[in-house]
C-alpha cells in the first residue's frame, strides 16, 4: 500500500500537547551528524550502474536502447544489455550461440592492448588474437571516475561520505545530509530537549502521511499499519530517497547511464535493494519493512551466505528460507556454527549490519598482467609486454590524477610464472627525488626482468604482472591504542619506530608466509582469488578500479562490530582485510590495531553525541570549576603534591578513604 501527500513544507506546525512522542531521541537524532552506526534513523544508499560495460558500448556507438548489445572478451561475453537478455541471452553464453538467439546482436568485443602498441584502442580482429593482445578496462574505468565525481558533485562538499564500491557501485552514507535538511524543514527539531536531557523522546512528525512519488516501496508484512503516521525513521528515508532520485537522474542527463538503487538503514539491506527491482528504479526499504523484505527471500542470496558457508547452515538446518532461520534461536545456531558465526548469522537474517560506509577511496596499488597462450620464448617479447605494462599502469596514475594529488607509488613488483607453474617475484623501490614518467617505469621493470632471467630456466614463460604500489595513506605498522592516545612527541616516536619496525625485504627474497590466523572462525568459509601472478588479471569480470599487488576476494558487507558480534576479519597469507572499512593491512597485528583505532573512534563519537545537547549543564559546570579553582588557588601546595596533582585534560583525581 503506498501512500501519497502534497511536498514538505518549509516549515511544520508545533505539536499539541496531548500528542504521543516518536519511538525516537534527541541523541539518535543527533548522531546521524557523525554517521554514527549506531543510530536507528542512520540511512544508506547503494546505486549500482545497469549493465555497466554494456551501457558504455552504447553510449560511445550512439545506438538505441532497445538495441541488443553484449559486451565480448575473447570468445566469451562479459556483460549483457537488457534488451538482449530479453531474449535468454546471459554471460554463460558464447558469442557464437548468442547471435543465434539474438541475429541482431551487437557484440562489441573490449579494447586491448596490442603487442608494441603504446596504446589500447577497439580492434576489430582482437577476438582471433589472445595470443598478441591484452585486454583493456580503461574505458569502463575512465567512465566509472566520471559517474563517481557526479555523484560527490550532487551532494555538500561538507556533508558527503561516498565509498566506491566497485567499478559500478557506490554507497553513500546519507546521515548528516539528511540531518541538515531535516532540522530545515522541521525548525522544532533545533530545539533542546526538554529538560535538557537528550534521551528525551522526539515529538512525532507534523505529517499524516509520504510522498514515495515512483519508487518501489517494500510493503509492511500488516497492510493495515500503513495507515500508521510515520515517524521520523519514515521521513528520514524518505529524504534520501529525494536525495538519491536527483542523483540518479543527474547521471543520466550528463553521461546517459541509468542505474538502480537501494535506500534502507544499512549497507546490507541498501544492496539487497538496488537490484530489487532493475533496470533503472530504486528501492526503499523502511524500518519496518525488513522483517517482511527478508522473510520470503532465501539467505544464500545475501552477501557471504553463499559458498561454503551457506552449504554448511542449509546441512546444520535443513532450510534455505529465511523465514524457516528466523526460528533457530541464537544459542543453536552458536552450537552448530560456533559463537561468532552463530551470531553474525543471526543479527544478519534480521537484517542488522553496522558496517561503515568507507569514504577513502585512493588506490592503494594498481597492476597490470598478461597470462601468454602460447607461452613466449625470449627476452624481446617479454620487454615488448613490459613496455605495455608501464604504458598502462602510467596512464591509470594520470587518470587517477595520483600526480596532482601528490601521491606516488613507492615500490615497483615484477612476477614471472613459467610453464609449470613456477613463480619468481623481484622488487625495487621507486626513486623519490625526480619526475615519474611511463620511460622511468619501464625502465625499472626491464631492470627487474634483468634479475629474473639471470637465474635461468624462465622459458618458456606463461604469466608476466607488473605492480606499482605503496599508496596506503591510512594507518601503519604496529600500532595499539596507546598509541592514539598519546599527545605531541611521543605520538610521533610511537609512529616513527613502527614505521622503521615494518621495513620491507630485500629484491632478492621472496618474503616468507607470515603465521597463519587461527581459522576456526567464520573466515574459513569466504574463498580466495588465485594471487594475480598466477592467473591473468584481464580475466576477471568484474575488474575494479583498484587493483592490488596480491588481490583477494573480499567478503564484503561481513558486518562487524565493535562489540565483537560479527564475523572474525577476513585474511589471507599477506594482506589483512578489515571489514568495517575495506582497509588492507600488512599482518595480523596491524590489522589488530587498526580495529583498536576503530574503537578509539568510535568512542570520541560517543562522546561528541553526548556533548551536543549538553550545552546548559557544561555551563553550569564550567561555572563551579572556576570558583573551586579560584579557592584553591589560594592554597601552595606542597613540593610532593604539586609534582603529582597535575591532571591532563578529561582526568580526574580519585578520592580513598
Amino acid at each position: 500500500m503506498r501512500m501519497s501527500s502534497p511536498r514538505f513544507q518549509p516549515s511544520s506546525p508545533v505539536h499539541g500537547t496531548g500528542r504521543r512522542k516518536s519511538q525516537y531521541t534527541y541523541r539518535q537524532l543527533s548522531l546521524l551528524t557523525s554517521y554514527s552506526t549506531s543510530s536507528p534513523l542512520r540511512v544508506i544508499a547503494h546505486i549500482d550502474l545497469d549493465a555497466f560495460y554494456a551501457q558504455v558500448e552504447m553510449v560511445r556507438l550512439g545506438v538505441t536502447e532497445d538495441q541488443p548489445l553484449a559486451v565480448q572478451q575473447w570468445q566469451g561475453l562479459i556483460a549483457v544489455n537488457y534488451p538482449a537478455r530479453s531474449f535468454g541471452i546471459g554471460r554463460h553464453c558464447t558469442v557464437t550461440d548468442a547471435k543465434k538467439m539474438c541475429p541482431k546482436l551487437i557484440a562489441q568485443h573490449v579494447a586491448t592492448w596490442k603487442e608494441g602498441d603504446e596504446k589500447w584502442a577497439y580492434h576489430e580482429d582482437a577476438a582471433s588474437h589472445i595470443g598478441t593482445h591484452k585486454v583493456s578496462l580503461d574505458p569502463y574505468r575512465l567512465q566509472s571516475r566520471k559517474i563517481l565525481a557526479l555523484i560527490k558533485e550532487s551532494l555538500p562538499p561538507n556533508l558527503q561520505k561516498v565509498e566506491k564500491a566497485s567499478i559500478d557501485e557506490v554507497f553513500l552514507d546519507l546521515s548528516a545530509h539528511i540531518h541538515s535538511i531535516l532540522l530545515q524543514r522541521f525548525p522544532e527539531l533545533t530545539n533542546p530537549p526538554p529538560y535538557d536531557d537528550p534521551t528525551e523522546k522526539l515529538p512525532l512528525p507534523p505529517i499524516t502521511a509520504l510522498d514515495w512519488q515512483a519508487d518501489a516501496l517494500i510493503d509492511l508484512e500488516d497492510a493495515e499499519l500503513e495507515a500508521d503516521d510515520p515517524d521520523w525513521d519514515d521521513v528520514a528515508i524518505l529524504i534520501g530517497s529525494e536525495i538519491v532520485r536527483d542523483i540518479r537522474a543527474h547521471i543520466r542527463r550528463t553521461l546517459g547511464y541509468t542505474c538502480s538503487a537501494g535506500i534502507a538503514g544499512n549497507k546490507m539491506l541498501s544492496k539487497l535493494g538496488s537490484g530489487y527491482k532493475k533496470p533503472n528504479q530504486q528501492t526503499v526499504i523502511r524500518n519496518r519493512a525488513v522483517q517482511h523484505f527478508l522473510s520470503d527471500m532465501k539467505f544464500t542470496k545475501i552477501r557471504n551466505l553463499g559458498g561454503k558457508l551457506g552449504d554448511q547452515v542449509v546441512s546444520s538446518f535443513n532450510t534455505e528460507s529465511i523465514k524457516d532461520l528466523l526460528l533457530v534461536p541464537v544459542e543453536q545456531m552458536k552450537l552448530k556454527l560456533g559463537d561468532d558465526t552463530g551470531v553474525w548469522i543471526y543479527n544478519t537474517i534480521r537484517g542488522i549490519d553496522p558496517s561503515e560506509v568507507n569514504s577513502r577511496t585512493q588506490i592503494k596499488s594498481m597492476l597490470s598482467a598478461k597470462s601468454f597462450r602460447p607461452s613466449i620464448n625470449s627476452q624481446e617479447q617479454g620487454v615488448r609486454w613490459l613496455r605495455i605494462f608501464a604504458a598502462d599502469i602510467f596512464s591509470r596514475l594520470v587518470e587517477e590524477g595520483v600526480f596532482e594529488n601528490r601521491r606516488r607509488p613507492k615500490t615497483i613488483n615484477l612476477h614471472h610464472r613459467g610453464q609449470g607453474g613456477q613463480t619468481r617475484s623481484r622488487q625495487s623501490s621507486i626513486p623519490q627525488g625526480r619526475t615519474l614518467d611511463e620511460a622511468t617505469l619501464f625502465e625499472l621493470a626491464k631492470n627487474l626482468f634483468s634479475q629474473i632471467i639471470q637465474e635461468g630456466r624462465v622459458w618458456p614463460c606463461a604469466n608476466l604482472s607488473l605492480s606499482v604500489g605503496g599508496f596506503e595513506d591510512g594507518v601503519t605498522g604496529n600500532l595499539g591504542i596507546g598509541a592514539f592516545l598519546l599527545k605531541g612527541d611521543e605520538a610521533r616516536e610511537s609512529r616513527g619506530a613502527s614505521r622503521e619496525a615494518s621495513v620491507g625485504l630485500s629484491t632478492h627474497e621472496r618474503p616468507e608466509k607470515k603465521r597463519r590466523v587461527d581459522n576456526s572462525g567464520i573466515q574459513r568459509f569466504f574463498p580466495k582469488k588465485e594471487s594475480s601472478s598466477g592467473g591473468d588479471a584481464e580475466e576477471s569480470l568484474d575488474d575494479d578500479v583498484v587493483d592490488t599487488v596480491n588481490p583477494q576476494i573480499r567478503a564484503k558487507e561481513s558486518s562487524p562490530n565493535r562489540t565483537g558480534i560479527g564475523p572474525t576479519p577476513i585474511t589471507d597469507d599477506y594482506i589483512k582485510v578489515c571489514t568495517r572499512c575495506d582497509a588492507r593491512l600488512d599482518g595480523a597485528e596491524a590489522l589488530q590495531n587498526h580495529l583498536d583505532w576503530h574503537f578509539a573512534k568510535d568512542l570520541q563519537e560517543e562522546e561528541r553525541g553526548k556533548r551536543t545537547f549538553a550545552n546548559g549543564h557544561s555551563t553550569a559546570s564550567r561555572g563551579q570549576k572556576t570558583a573551586t579553582a579560584s579557592s584553591s588557588s589560594s592554597k601552595k601546595p606542597t613540593k610532593a603534591s604539586a609534582s603529582n596533582s597535575k591532571l591532563e585534560h578529561g582526568q580526574s583525581k580519585l578520592k580513598f578513604g
